[in-house]
């Protein structure tokens, strides 16, 4: 296995015990707040694994919590993340499941508040690292080491043509792109992993382009 930096290996700077149960969860709940676009009013979270065996001991569950308060991994105020979510009014739960999930570290996420919910799981993959491998039943890898654009669409021609063409216009180039569908004709979910961040007034135009539903970033 290669590693670009000696962070892959030891891990970012952090606030907790482990890079895998602290910052990987820290990550996990950041993109689950970016991903969401909002401050959720309610997050019922299942742990997975080893998640659920030591989540305590090890902090995840007040990284995960950070996360979803939009705090990174080295933020000082994950050591109270029970208090600060009680003051903006975020109710957690956490559920220990006993059945196995695909990955050791696995957290299932439920966020809402009035306006909707969504659901995702994200995996600590070591290193502080984590990926997003479901949302909303869409399979997917998102890694937040790059950033991205999630795009919810309808299963119609021209869709990914019209953002490419607004991507286009602004100069944006594609690292990364993944396109997938519940059923033909049907709803659609588009994954674009940038070069660089993307452009003031860009989101606002993709979000008038045809067929499209919802437009959400995050930023490495």
């Amino acid at each position: 296995m290669k590693f670009r930096s000696v962070f892959d290996i030891i891990g970012p700077v952090m606030i907790g015990p482990s890079s895998s149960h602290t910052a990987g969860a820290a990550r996990i709940g950041l993109m689950a707040r970016q991903l969401y676009g909002r401050q959720p009013k309610w997050a019922k979270i299942h742990l997975y694994g080893s998640f659920a065996k030591t989540y305590k001991g090890h902090g995840t569950d007040v990284a995960l919590i950070g996360g979803l308060l939009s705090y990174d991994t080295d933020d000082e105020r994950i050591k109270d993340a029970y208090k600060y979510a009680e003051e903006v009014g975020m109710n957690v739960e956490f559920v220990e499941e006993e059945g196995s999930a695909e990955h050791p570290n696995t957290a299932r996420i439920r966020l809402g508040d009035d306006d909707g919910e969504f659901e995702l799981v994200g995996i600590s993959i070591g290193g502080g690292k984590a990926e997003i491998t479901e949302l909303n039943g869409f399979e997917l890898r998102l890694t937040g080491q790059s950033p991205a654009i999630l795009i919810m669409h309808d299963d119609r021609y021209g869709a990914i043509a019209s953002v490419s063409k607004v991507l286009a216009e602004y100069e944006i180039n594609i690292g990364h792109m993944e396109v997938s569908r519940k059923e033909l004709g049907s709803d659609a979910m588009m994954i674009i992993e940038t070069d660089g961040r993307l452009p003031a007034g860009v989101m606002e135009e993709l979000k008038t382009c045809d067929h499209i539903k919802q437009v959400v970033t995050i930023s490495d």
